[in-house]
């Protein structure tokens, strides 16, 4: 009974911090939109980058929280290691700095990170178990994932698939409702779900699965670009700057240099409205490298945010392109292209399925579940969160 009791207590807890997680990230969604449609309609705030570069470390610096990433949430599940109580106002304020002046970033890394450590702070103001923390935790980063994406099944999955501990079939529960919590809160309050449109699937034939073959190839490829570039940029960017200072400022002269020399603000910011349109059925066929390129000088150099909305940025613009070169429904290729650059980054198959699933419909899963499951096989490389698990 009082095993009973006390798993009835964190399924309750769970869902507290699966509202309360709602609420922050509805407003993190908010304010992120905010900062960059206020981008979008005043071009010159890109040039102010560096100096929004060097106010995100001076916050980081404040709040005293240095080298903290995504990776470090998820250990903090696994060991006893805590989590800096302002961590979640450091990523929330750096990445609305990265999306109003202009940095490649996203926001679902920042979001897991806010989530962990809201949940984290919230463990400790109540002084629970180290166990009941380690389930809170993952609470509130699928909760704040399902809040500001609009996915929960997959936000649930994703948690207990990267972390893969014996905690997580105890966890499971409560993951869960309080992913589902927090949707339902966004919702509530008006943040709107990712989804976009495939159209109609084509009918099966060798000949779409050559073409589909391609895609999964090229999107193996360019995920291992991604991931190995992103850990060689971060490499050298500390060895050639040491300071951080100097680092997020050369960096941001960086990106306005490549923004001219493009010619576009296309690679600025996370580009859903990118993605969007390569559902709509545009695509270039430069844009993923180029959002590559951007993507590895900003996470680099410091700037905030996270690398899964370019993750999904890449996957789009690179699926659609080679569809279009293919004769494939470029919105097809898009979606194929997102599924397998995230299963390659983030090692999570099913946790991807139903990514795509909730984005796409669960129509999609004919093709997309078996392009998840070869590219997750093919790729043996390690992806963006080192201290990840393989489930195979």
């Amino acid at each position: 009974m009082k095993i009973l009791k006390n798993y009835t207590i964190t399924i309750l807890l769970s869902i507290i911090i699966g509202a309360l997680c709602g609420l922050i990230g509805s407003f993190f969604s908010k304010s992120v939109g905010f900062v960059t449609d206020l981008r979008i309609q005043n071009n010159w705030l890109l040039y102010l980058l560096p100096i929004g570069g060097l106010l995100s470390v001076g916050i980081y610096k404040l709040c005293r929280v240095k080298s903290i990433g995504t990776t470090n949430v998820f250990d903090c599940v696994r060991t006893e290691q805590n989590l800096p109580p302002l961590l979640a106002v450091a990523i929330f304020l750096g990445t609305c700095i990265s999306h109003l002046f202009g940095a490649s970033s996203g926001r679902e890394g920042a979001a897991l990170q806010i989530g962990g450590g809201v949940a984290n702070t919230f463990s400790r103001l109540f002084k629970l178990c180290d166990e009941t923390r380690h389930q809170l935790i993952m609470c509130g980063m699928a909760a704040l994932f399902s809040a500001v994406f609009g996915t929960p099944l997959a936000a649930c999955i994703f948690v207990l698939e990267v972390i893969w501990t014996k905690l997580c079939f105890k966890a499971a529960v409560p993951v869960l409702f309080s992913s589902i919590s927090a949707y339902i809160i966004a919702q509530l309050l008006g943040v709107h779900p990712e989804r976009f449109n495939m159209g109609n699937l084509p009918q099966f034939s060798l000949t779409l699965v050559w073409k589909i073959a391609v895609i999964i190839a090229a999107g193996i490829l360019a995920a291992l670009v991604f991931c190995k570039g992103l850990d060689l940029g971060k490499e050298l960017a500390k060895k050639i700057f040491n300071n951080e200072f100097l680092r997020i400022a050369i960096g941001g002269l960086a990106i306005i240099a490549l923004t001219l020399l493009v010619g576009n603000r296309d690679y600025n910011g996370g580009g859903i409205d990118i993605i969007e349109q390569a559902f709509g059925g545009v695509v270039k066929y430069e844009a993923f490298a180029l959002k590559i390129i951007f993507t590895i000088i900003c996470v680099a150099c410091g700037y905030k945010g996270g690398e899964i909305i370019p993750t999904l940025f890449i996957g789009a613009t690179l699926g659609g392109s080679l569809a279009l070169a293919l004769g494939l429904p470029i919105p097809v290729g898009a979606a194929i292209g997102m599924a397998v650059l995230f299963v390659c980054a983030t090692k999570c198959p099913i946790a991807t399925i139903l990514l795509c699933c909730e984005m796409f419909g669960f129509g999609c899963i004919t093709i997309i579940a078996p392009a998840v499951l070869l590219s997750f096989l093919i790729a043996r490389y390690k992806g963006l969160y080192k201290n990840a698990p393989y489930m195979l």
